[in-house]
């Protein structure tokens, strides 16, 4: 009786914890960012249904030719509004309203990295055809020497902050320096520095990838929008094109429900302080055995993630205040919101994160009900079954993966990578699979290995293990006919 009240008043307690962060979680996110998102992506990744050369869209870009007639076409157009919808000139002409709502923070900044010639190795049969040689991206493979005018800032490496993220294409890993310049607040002036690089091949053949930076601001919703298009050129040719739109709210305290979620902030506070003194309360007792139990280590990784949340929390708030003060005395520089919208996005992860551990934790004050503790014997009887069959599972899945990636690797996107060959087996297992793409790319082999895979996979494997989860549940279920549950002692201690 004790400890189903000990339950239950921690179960009360945590109701009005867990309350409180979904207030605050939800208080972060709302559908203003999806439609902000949408907006500025078609403005900027899909062509004009008006201009002509559908190949002027961000991603038909396919060559370095392609790059230019972006940036000096659909790039400008987008980023510079010198009119409003009535066709009058804006009263702010160092300013730039995206769709007549978003002002254009500073400047956009568009910077490139580049590899040194020589960097890969020519094969003697072809060193009297091939003079250079440019390899795909390596830190170490890095140029970082002044080339073509060697006059401005665009010619000449800069080195980034050591905190700026590094950003993770679809070819490799890419430091957060490179050869970078900012378009000035006029049209005109833009078109005539993109067309001056342009005469002056600021891109060259050893130019991996181009980052083009943006910021924008919707007084309407409080939200920032940061844009970042890039452009990778793999040592293989062409292009390929990328974007990330994130939509934040940096400013958190304007209208009363801030204030509202301010207080729920301060709530969460203590609570954590609170949980804190319990939990170093119980390791001081337990000591070692504390460590033991699965509830006890979900409490402390809870824990933690809540306090790196609250001092992620308060930076943010000082670094965007600092931010918008340097903005406001000079608008003719790039400010770097990318920097404080990947750590707000990796903040909203870790939240998310958090808040799903913390609706886990509920199953520890409800296993005195009858169905959790038949769940929670069920998955502890069959776990070593479940562990043998999970070998001789993964067995044959990578097996299959291998075999896939060889075959149809060079041919099918989704086998490109060991990494999407086991995505898409997944997938294949639920039923969502291209067969005509693997039967292309080889007739014979095709449809054996997708008739065998979906065969030995998905009608012999998973019903094993729907079969070993069936049996154990149906022992455990016989089991619990033979004991009191502790309902009925609920339902007495409700009535007192």
């Amino acid at each position: 009786e004790l400890e189903l009240k000990t339950t239950l008043r921690e179960l009360v307690i945590y109701a009005f914890f867990l309350t409180d962060l979904c207030i605050l979680t939800f208080g972060m996110v709302s559908t203003d960012m999806y439609y902000l998102n949408k907006v500025m992506s078609h403005l900027f990744l899909e062509p004009s249904s008006s201009s002509e050369d559908n190949r002027s869209g961000f991603g038909s870009i396919g060559s370095r030719a392609d790059f230019w007639r972006f940036a000096e076409g659909p790039l400008l157009d987008g980023l510079y509004w010198d009119k409003r919808y009535n066709n009058t000139m804006l009263t702010l002409q160092n300013s730039s309203h995206i769709y007549y709502e978003n002002l254009l923070l500073g400047v956009a900044q568009i910077r490139q990295l580049k590899v040194h010639n020589n960097t890969c190795a020519i094969y003697p049969y072809f060193r009297t055809f091939l003079e250079d040689c440019y390899s795909e991206y390596r830190y170490g493979a890095e140029d970082r020497s002044e080339f073509g005018l060697k006059n401005e800032s665009e010619w000449k490496y800069t080195s980034a902050s050591s905190l700026s993220p590094w950003y993770w294409g679809s070819m490799g890993l890419y430091s957060s320096g490179g050869y970078m310049f900012t378009l000035p607040q006029s049209k005109q002036k833009s078109l005539e520095k993109l067309v001056s690089l342009r005469q002056h091949n600021w891109l060259t053949r050893g130019t991996r990838i181009v980052f083009i930076d943006f910021s924008t601001y919707n007084a309407n919703i409080n939200l920032f929008c940061i844009v970042r298009l890039v452009v990778e050129f793999p040592a293989t040719g062409g292009a390929l094109t990328s974007s990330h739109t994130y939509s934040v709210k940096l400013l958190r305290y304007v209208t009363y429900y801030d204030y509202f979620l301010a207080s729920c902030e301060i709530t969460f506070c203590l609570f954590i302080i609170t949980f804190i003194i319990q939990e170093a309360i119980k390791i001081v007792k337990l000591k070692k055995k504390y460590f033991k139990s699965a509830w006890n280590c979900l409490d402390l990784l809870l824990l933690v993630v809540s306090i790196l949340a609250i001092a992620f929390n308060i930076y943010r708030t000082v670094a965007v205040s600092l931010l918008m003060k340097e903005l406001l005395s000079d608008p003719h520089v790039y400010p770097d919101f990318y920097f404080l919208a990947f750590w707000q996005v990796l903040y909203n992860n870790m939240i998310a994160v958090n808040i799903f551990f913390a609706w886990i934790k509920i199953f520890k004050y409800v296993k005195f009900n009858k169905t959790m503790t038949q769940l929670s014997s069920t998955l502890s009887r069959c776990a070593k079954d479940v562990t043998g069959f999970a070998i001789m599972f993964f067995i044959i899945f990578f097996a299959y993966a291998q075999f896939g990636y060889l075959v149809f690797g060079s041919q099918v996107e989704e086998f490109s990578s060991f990494q999407n060959c086991i995505f898409t087996q997944f997938r294949i297992v639920l039923g969502d699979f291209n067969f005509e793409a693997i039967e292309a790319a080889n007739r014979i082999l095709g449809p054996i290995y997708f008739i065998t895979f979906v065969f030995f996979v998905f009608f012999i494997l998973l019903n094993m293990f729907l079969a070993i989860i069936n049996d154990t549940y149906s022992e455990v279920k016989a089991d619990f006919k033979l004991i009191t549950s502790e309902e009925l002692q609920i339902r007495d201690l409700f009535r007192q």
